[in-house]
């Protein structure tokens, strides 16, 4: 059967929805300024002085131990969550040269274990298959322990041309993060656009056949298939162990498909979201809910903690968050990656880590990291 684009229907959904309309949207500054002036009017105080009146006098940046890159926002998709806005009319995307200087970071930095891909859909930015192979190459010459993750949106893996994807992540080893907020197509498609859910089952069954998805939970890296929840809407996520085995279940025993873990997370109140929050009248309300369900132990283990984000221009962020609200590490200029030598550069390890509002969604109930 020929493969016809799910970019037609996505456009489509764009129009719709008015989400591409980018006349409607706010500045990263008025953003970050609007929800804070949220977070006052539900009494709470700014993220650091929370913390310290939580008793956690300590939010310091820590080795790096992952590397993302997010390397374009080109996506087939434009789901109304996306905290990065990503869709087909974006074209932003990572040049030749920021690639081979990421890679080289890469290298250089001997405590970096983890180097995580994410977009909009990775797959579609040119410099992908050279940023994997690059990664294969660190990970089989002096760094076996490296592990590779594609954060895949799963029906990129029917779009045209992309017909040995999956073998390829399959040969090298490549973990797969991937996002499915619902076992019911008609959620799904809400959320993520029509046609998704059935080109995402498509996507699953495809992996699996590659042996992505086996050995369960406890498995080995190398193929991994994790499955990503964010709610529908301004609520948190159920347990994470109540609805991973509902996802078995449903996903398993009815249509087929093995994963090893569910993942669930909060949606940020960035972007999308945070447009979809503020057009409903509901901003106040999802900011007061975030803070009411602060979760202490998730702060030792928010990413920016071990993690450090170079976009697709090669700017450096505390986290794709931040990224997108343009809060970049160092303030003012900010650091680029052709500004260091390696992720444990002094200007970089020593420069506090940015924190407004919004991180409340990595730290409520399960977090969002």
């Amino acid at each position: 059967k020929e493969r016809t684009s799910l970019i037609p229907d996505s456009l489509e959904d764009l129009e719709e929805s008015g989400a591409g309309l980018v006349a409607n949207a706010m500045r990263p500054d008025e953003e970050v300024d609007r929800r804070a002036k949220a977070l006052a009017a539900v009494g709470a105080p700014p993220f650091k002085h929370f913390l310290k009146e939580a008793g956690i006098t300590t939010f310091e940046r820590g080795t790096c131990k992952v590397l993302q890159i997010n390397s374009g926002l080109y996506c087939n998709q434009a789901c109304t969550h996306c905290h990065v806005e990503s869709s087909p009319l974006r074209k932003e995307m990572a040049s030749d040269e920021v690639i081979e200087r990421c890679l080289f970071l890469l290298r250089n930095s001997p405590e970096v274990d983890v180097l995580d891909i994410t977009g909009g859909a990775p797959e579609l930015q040119s410099g992908f298959k050279r940023l994997i192979e690059g990664a294969v190459e660190i990970r089989e010459t002096i760094r076996p322990k490296l592990r590779i993750i594609d954060r895949c949106n799963l029906t990129v893996l029917m779009e045209p041309g992309q017909e040995n994807l999956a073998e390829f992540l399959a040969n090298n080893r490549v973990d797969i993060i991937a996002s499915l907020p619902s076992y019911d197509a008609a959620q799904t498609d809400k959320q993520r656009g029509r046609k998704v859910f059935e080109r995402s089952i498509q996507g699953l069954h495809i992996l699996n056949a590659f042996g992505y998805g086996a050995g369960g939970p406890d498995a080995k890296t190398g193929r991994r298939l994790d499955l990503v929840f964010n709610p529908p809407g301004a609520f948190l996520p159920p347990k994470q162990e109540l609805l991973d085995t509902k996802f078995r279940q449903q996903l398993g025993e009815q249509m087929g498909v093995k994963f090893n873990k569910l993942i669930t997370i909060a949606n940020m109140p960035i972007k999308r979201f945070f447009d979809f929050l503020r057009k409903n009248g509901t901003l106040e309300g999802y900011m007061d809910l975030l803070v009411r369900n602060f979760n202490p132990d998730t702060v030792p283990k928010v990413m920016c903690i071990d993690n450090v984000n170079v976009s697709w221009d090669g700017m450096i962020y505390d986290c794709d968050f931040n990224q997108q609200l343009e809060l970049n590490v160092g303030g003012g200029a900010g650091l680029n990656i052709f500004n260091i030598e390696s992720l444990d550069d002094a200007r970089l390890r020593k420069a506090p880590i940015r924190t407004a509002a919004h991180c409340f969604g990595c730290t409520a109930a399960q977090g969002s990291s």
